[in-house]
Parts: structure tokens; sequence; C-alpha cells
């Protein structure tokens, strides 16, 4: 009856037994879970894009070997192939801007202009990743429903399934503001307890 404050992530159990054990606390999704189904839904479209140019250098491979020449992917200026280029940029679509290296810098140029979907996504990301940047509850709701409405707008499929979750987990989303309470706070309370 004492605990006031509960971080968790989105599963429906653990916010049932929660409210069941706990039932004075309000709980808290730990934003490292909801960051990180919004980095999934961007990966996912990067992952999707990948496959496409695999089955496009397949299909470009077979009539070339039918005819007895070798097969020349297209080259990107720093030497990526398409395959490479989705391949490597893995690293690059989490990291902020200001961030990358020189040649992180020209892989996501390369990227992002034969990509303009993946470009519109990473920048949707790093938007709703600043909305933890607010210190106000209602200024977070006002920039959290911009974004989900936004997220409908775009028409990424990839972002539909991750902006309904957050809409669904809103209030528990919302509470992080309360305090900013996460997970990793809470374990690093735990073990310094322990230790003492």
């Amino acid at each position: 009856m004492l605990v006031k404050e509960v971080t968790l992530d989105m599963a429906n159990n653990m916010q049932l037994a929660t409210r069941m054990v706990f039932p004075n606390a309000y709980l808290v999704t730990d934003r490292f879970h909801v960051v990180k189904l919004i980095l999934e839904a961007l990966q996912h479209l990067r992952v999707r894009y990948r496959w496409e140019a695999i089955e496009n250098e397949n299909s470009a491979i077979k009539p070339a070997k039918e005819q007895g020449v070798k097969y020349v992917p297209k080259i990107y200026p720093n030497g990526d192939t398409t395959r490479q280029l989705l391949a490597r940029s893995r690293y690059i679509l989490v990291k902020k801007p200001e961030k990358l290296t020189q040649s992180q810098k020209q892989r996501a140029q390369i990227l992002f202009e034969n990509y303009p979907d993946l470009h519109m996504a990473y920048k949707h990301t790093w938007e709703f990743r600043n909305i933890y940047e607010q210190k106000s509850k209602e200024k977070a709701k006002s920039k959290m429903l911009a974004w989900i409405e936004k997220t409908k707008q775009l028409g990424i499929n990839e972002f539909n399934t991750a902006a309904n979750s957050l809409n669904y987990h809103l209030e528990t989303n919302l509470n992080f503001f309360i305090l900013g309470s996460t997970n990793a706070n809470a374990d690093r309370k735990a073990a310094t307890e322990l230790i003492v």
C-alpha cells in the first residue's frame, strides 16, 4: 500500500499484476521500452528495403548468368552496393545526426537520397525521442498525440503498430513525466541499497 510508483514495460499481464499488488501506485511505462519500439519500427523499414534490394539483385544476376555476363551491382560514391548501404546503415539510424562520423554522414546522405521514406521515418523517430526532453506531462501529452496523428498521415506501415501501442499505453507513457523514473534508475537504486 506504500508503493506510489512502478516502472515496467508494456506487457498487459505485468500491468494487471502490478495493479493488483500495488493498488495505490501509478504505473510508468519505461521510456526505454517505448523508444525501443519506435526504433524497431524504423529498423523494420530499413530491413524491408534491404530484402527488396536483395531480391532485385538476385533478379538481375539470373539473366546476367544466362547471357554469360558478369553481374556488376550499382556502387555508390562511398563504395557501398545497395545491399551494403542498407545493411551498414543499421547503427546510423539510432544515432543523433550531430553524433555521426564523417563516413557515417556520407552514408546517411546517400541512404536518405535514395530512400526518402527512410529519411522521413528517421526524422519522425527523432521527433518522438525528443518528446522525452519535455518537463511537463501536459506538453508531452500534446506532443505525443501530435506524433501519433502525424504517424497516420505519413502512411509508413511500420510506424502504425508502434503508434497504436503508444496510444493504447498513453497514460502510463505520460506518467514518466511526473518523476522521470525508469527501470534503470530503480535497478541502480536497488543495487546501491544492496551494497550499503
